[in-house]
């Protein structure tokens, strides 16, 4: 389910709905390959893992008229470009995937550790949420928002994929995504270093820009449907809610991350 987080009896049958077409697109979305190849797809992700030092290209696939679109002459690619017809790249990455016309494999990105943080004074934590494509316009959100980094959980949480680079649109080669082993031990970790910890939950005590309270902020969002487990929130320094006034109170993880990103922001710009 994409709504964070509802627990309402309405909304069970479109959360069913929701999960079958979550996975039938896990099925068939692109990812990496056997060898751990990841095949990143669409202009904006294209060009900016290609400027991306930290990523190591292997081949572009691309035709005449996105490479022009590029805006890069052959000679300045890092790596072996071949020039192809779409419809080789369609059939390579199935009908659903928009790829206009360009295909990179590379490398995945080296995953940084939470001491790589720097002075970023905001980060973003997702407790299991599995959605590549929530997960991709989350890291959008937090890249446009100044955080510091993404920071999840090694297991169910999506790799490195085409799938999640083209929702991200550029943004996975601009912001750190960190997956750690155990949750909770991050979040003390980031305790330590001054962040306050904040559980976003549609029935937390008290409203979220009444909850700052600190000089730097770690975000804390749950996964679809279920929302943040016990123990994270057991962990986190305070629960708090968005204020939703209308008829739904829930709101698509990755709209609550951009809600609770501009607030932390605005917060912060003022303290």
């Amino acid at each position: 389910m994409n709504d964070h987080p509802s627990h309402t009896p309405k909304d069970s049958h479109y959360a069913r709905l929701r999960r079958v077409h979550r996975d039938r697109a896990r099925e068939t979305a692109p990812a990496a390959t056997d060898d751990g190849i990841v095949r990143l797809y669409g202009l904006h992700t294209v060009a900016a893992a290609l400027a991306n030092p930290r990523r190591k290209a292997i081949r572009l696939r691309v035709t005449r008229n996105a490479m022009n679109r590029l805006g890069l002459e052959a000679e300045a690619i890092s790596c072996p470009v071949e020039i192809v017809d779409p419809r080789q790249l369609d059939g390579e990455l199935g009908g659903d995937a928009v790829h206009q016309g360009v295909l990179l494999e590379a490398q995945p990105l080296p995953s940084p550790g939470l001491g790589k943080l720097g002075k970023t004074d905001l980060v973003l934590v997702l407790d299991q949420v599995t959605d590549p494509h929530n997960v991709g316009a989350i890291l959008r959100s937090a890249t446009a928002f100044g955080a510091g980094a993404v920071i999840t959980t090694s297991r169910h949480s999506p790799q490195e994929s085409g799938v999640l680079a083209k929702a991200a649109s550029g943004a996975l080669e601009e912001i750190p995504y960190i997956q750690v082993v155990n949750l909770a031990d991050a979040l003390e970790t980031l305790k330590q270093d001054g962040f306050q910890t904040i559980g976003l939950d549609s029935d937390g005590p008290v409203a979220l820009e009444p909850a700052f309270g600190a000089g730097k902020v770690a975000l804390v969002l749950g996964s679809e449907g279920k929302g943040l487990r016990q123990k994270t929130r057991s962990t986190v320094d305070t629960l708090a809610r968005l204020e939703v006034p209308g008829a739904i109170r829930s709101l698509n993880v990755s709209n609550a991350a951009a809600v609770s990103l501009y607030a932390a922001r605005r917060y912060l710009s003022q303290a």
